[in-house]
């Protein structure tokens, strides 16, 4: 690969990644907004989300599987895959939208944003990686600034009574997603972008069925405009087209790379949260939000300068 070519590379890379990125802050917009206009409960709108996703998963796992380079998965690839997509997209969106019926887009997208964090955490404990001064910094940086916002949300938010709960369940999604990141970032080159988002989503849309089904009589579930509305603004706007983008991304740059980018993320949800559900912009929350980019960004170029395309 020449330097313009690998350049070129890098640009498509940064630029889907970014998309992305930007794409997957809506998701909390819409599920706040579907809670506040239709009274749907987590695990429903949970479920709707990949009902409608589904129908683009399977299509995108068969084109996938009839690429004649497709190189065949070993039995452990698969076992890996399935716990990804268990990991990275059943429990966390589980955690995340149980969290989200009591904490602000805002705090959520704060909290959220530690997974980079644990990601570096998880690498040293499993794969008995060096744990640099820098790193230190910034893991010191990242959670001030959590604690920080968290702080400046005990100010206006503790009148839900869920609020401590629903913190813990977003910290819970934080954790499980550094799960989904570290595997990713050690499956998708093997497997290939487009069909390791497929075959994950398709195992985690299986364990989300089944946990609405053992919950919930699907025969009552009512499809008013609203909830069908939020529900395919889910799925394709929050989901689909963000899922195969950073997939894709982390193939081209690495998962270190598109960790840096995804710093927009905590940025884009207080923005939008502040026009589509009237959230207050604090001083402290701009502060906070301020020092956990910093972090995360001190995290994302210590990595880089070690492995500039993460494998």
């Amino acid at each position: 690969m020449t330097q313009q070519q690998h350049q070129k590379n890098l640009f498509i890379g940064f630029a889907i990644s970014l998309a992305g990125a930007i794409l997957f802050s809506t998701k909390a917009i819409f599920v706040k907004l579907a809670f506040r206009e239709t009274g749907v409960d987590a695990v429903t709108l949970l479920a709707l989300r990949m009902l409608f996703s589904l129908p683009f998963y399977i299509a995108a796992a068969w084109f996938a599987g009839r690429k004649e380079n497709t190189e065949p998965l070993s039995n452990k690839y698969w076992f890996w895959i399935i716990v990804m997509g268990i990991f990275g997209y059943y429990l966390s969106s589980l955690f995340d939208f149980i969290g989200l019926q009591y904490v602000s887009a805002g705090l959520e997208r704060l909290i959220l944003f530690l997974y980079p964090t644990f990601a570096v955490l998880l690498n040293t404990w499993l794969f008995r990686a060096k744990l640099s001064g820098v790193q230190l910094i910034a893991l010191v940086l990242t959670y001030l600034g959590i604690g920080i916002a968290y702080f400046a949300e005990l100010t206006t938010d503790t009148g839900s009574p869920g609020f401590y709960f629903g913190s813990l369940m977003i910290f819970l999604c934080a954790v499980t997603y550094s799960f989904y990141l570290v595997g990713t970032g050690r499956l998708v080159q093997k497997a290939g972008a487009t069909r390791y988002t497929a075959y994950a989503m398709l195992a985690a849309t299986v364990g989300i069925f089944l946990h609405f089904l053992v919950t919930h009589d699907a025969g009552k579930l009512v499809f008013t405009p609203a909830l069908t509305g939020y529900a395919i603004a889910l799925a394709i706007i929050a989901t689909v087209i963000p899922s195969f983008l950073m997939s894709s991304g982390m193939k081209k740059i690495g998962s270190n790379n598109v960790s840096i980018i995804t710093s927009i993320g905590p940025v884009s949800t207080i923005i939008q949260a502040h026009f589509f559900l009237g959230e207050k912009i604090l001083f402290m929350q701009i502060a906070g939000t301020v020092l956990v980019i910093a972090g995360v960004l001190l995290i994302g170029w210590k990595s880089s300068q070690a492995s500039p395309i993460d494998n």
